[in-house]
This record gives C-alpha cells, structure tokens and sequence, in this order.
C-alpha cells in the first residue's frame, strides 16, 4: 500500500514507500516463524505479527528502523510486550503521537493503524486462561472452556513468547 500524495508521489515527486513499517512487520514475522508457535496461516500468527509490529515500528522513536540490529532491541520489546504493562495504551499514545507530526499521516502510519485497528476490532476464540483448572471436560488443546478475546491481547503474550525464545 502506497501513500498516495500528488500523482501517486510524497509532494516532492518521489515515490513514498512505507519502508520502516514494512521491516516492522518483516521482523516480526521472522520472530514468529523462528519460535514456530503457530501456523503462518492462522489468525493468531497475524495478530502476533501485527502486536509485535506495532511494537517494534513505535520503539522506533529515532526512525532508524532499517539500520538498527535486531538483537540490541530484544530486550526493550520484551519490556514493552511485557503481560505486566499497558501496552495498549502505548500504542494509542505512539499513534497519536506520530499522528500529529509535521506533514501528516506518513504511508507507514498508515499502515500501522490499519493493524492496529484489526487488533482492536477483531476478535478470536481462545482457550480461557481464567477458567478453573479442573473445571473443562478435558485437558486437550482443543477442549475446555473458550473465550472471546481481542486479537491483540492473544497477539501480545505470543509476540512476547517468539522474542523469548528468539
């Protein structure tokens, strides 16, 4: 997806390319498919792809996105995809925050909040992690109770599980 300004240009008749958002999300894939927890295809790889992409293109606070080396950053998006912290609420405060720079919604912003709304407005079926043990029927991965959640509180913890066992 191009931004599209003045003929399909940035405003300075140059293509512009969502270059930091794209090597986000390419990094997270790497780090989904490294720890190999789910398949590429499912619902739950793509919320994990999307939370650990949001994540890794707002820690980005230097845009230096393309040049940074993945393992100096391990640990700071280990932190923020932390079950402990307000992740979501860092989001919104990144997005806001990139939102209101000079010169408008960049074509990785844009890309960025069409993640974030998916994360937001999606919801998948999930084991519920709050349900008595001993109360399902089995112990099975498919059976026991289930529940509702939004993709990027199932997204977060197996965003943060791939960067651990990265």
């Amino acid at each position: 997806m191009l931004h599209r300004g003045q003929e399909g240009t940035d405003g300075d008749g140059e293509l512009a390319v969502p270059m930091a958002w794209l090597y986000a999300e390419y990094i997270a894939d790497e780090l989904l498919r490294t720890g190999d927890l789910m398949p590429p295809t499912s619902f739950e790889f793509r919320a994990g792809r999307d939370a650990l992409a949001l994540t890794i293109f707002l820690s980005d606070t230097d845009r230096e996105l393309c040049g940074i080396r993945v393992v100096s950053q391990l640990e700071t998006w280990m932190s923020l995809t932390a079950y402990d912290q307000p992740w979501q609420d860092w989001v919104r405060e990144g997005m806001a925050r990139l939102a209101a720079e000079p010169g408008g919604p960049a074509p990785d912003l844009e890309l960025a909040e069409a993640a974030w709304r998916w994360l937001e407005e999606t919801e998948l079926l999930a084991p519920d992690l709050n349900a008595v043990p001993g109360g399902g029927a089995g112990a099975g991965e498919d059976e026991g109770p289930k529940v509702w959640t939004k993709a990027w509180q199932l997204g977060l913890p197996l965003g943060h599980l791939a960067i651990h066992l990265f």
